[in-house]
């Protein structure tokens, strides 16, 4: 978001432009939009003192909303980080198996954050995480044109051609995933490390697509994320992307 629609965004709110009160909470660091809808059915929310039960509600500046009890507070500017996944963690702000969260490791100096998509458990690698549940919303989408890059490790001899089919895209167990950029990098006896961009991620897609083509993933990370890199960063580091790169790469996309 550039920093002109930033501004007039802020404007219109100051004035009371009416909003679906789900983007305000998103917008506020909370949660994603989809997740908001789900807490507002739930009975979570209060605006001016009345529990909603859809999600079909707009609110403006002047409206109190609370949320679990606690009042809303006002929209902080959008803020991105880069985050070093260690494996073993689960992308979610709470797990019914009581499995260690991402969100449990973070920094305390971190706002209240929501991840930009996910990583799954035994995944690790680059994560981005914001205090702006609309943004994560809108950098999750394919129509950002955003390539996702992995290092993949997998048990198994790599069948070069079968790689290069991926290109095409392939349908595994009734689902059709998008094209797949895979190169083999090396083999090693019987490990194999293959880079792998694509720019829809589906659970789990890259674990799925690999087994039908005859090999394991053993080690999965993902070092980009659109423009977003993850360097040199060690597991379990975090660094903020800072305002000018942040307003330079989101720039003409939302």
């Amino acid at each position: 978001m550039d920093e002109k629609k930033q501004e007039a965004e802020t404007g219109e709110a100051r004035i009371g432009k009416p909003e679906r009160i789900a983007k305000v909470i998103a917008r506020a660091g909370l949660c994603s939009r989809r997740e908001a809808e789900r807490w507002i059915t739930a009975g979570r929310v209060l605006v001016d003192g009345d529990v909603l039960t859809t999600p079909a509600v707009t609110v403006t500046a002047s409206s109190v909303i609370v949320v679990d009890g606690e009042t809303l507070p006002g929209a902080a500017p959008a803020r991105l980080w880069r985050y070093h996944k260690p494996p073993g963690l689960v992308t979610s702000h709470n797990d019914p198996q009581g499995r260690p969260t991402v969100f449990d490791r973070l920094p305390d100096s971190l706002p209240r954050v929501v991840s930009v998509g996910r990583l799954d458990l035994n995944s690790e690698g680059l994560l981005l995480v914001t205090n702006d549940g609309e943004l994560a919303r809108k950098m999750e989408l394919p129509e950002t044109g955003w390539t996702r890059r992995y290092r993949v490790r997998v048990y198994g001899t790599v069948n070069e051609n079968k790689l290069k089919g991926l290109e095409k895209g392939v349908t595994v167990s009734g689902v059709k995933y998008g094209p797949i950029k895979a190169e083999l990098d090396k083999q090693q006896r019987s490990n194999a490390w293959v880079t792998v961009a694509l720019e829809e991620g589906r659970n789990r897609e890259i674990r799925k697509v690999m087994e039908h083509i005859g090999v394991t993933v053993n080690r999965l990370i993902r070092v980009a994320y659109g423009p977003f890199q993850l360097g040199n960063l060690t597991r379990g580091q975090t660094a903020e992307v800072t305002g000018k790169v942040f307003r330079e790469q989101l720039k003409g996309k939302f």
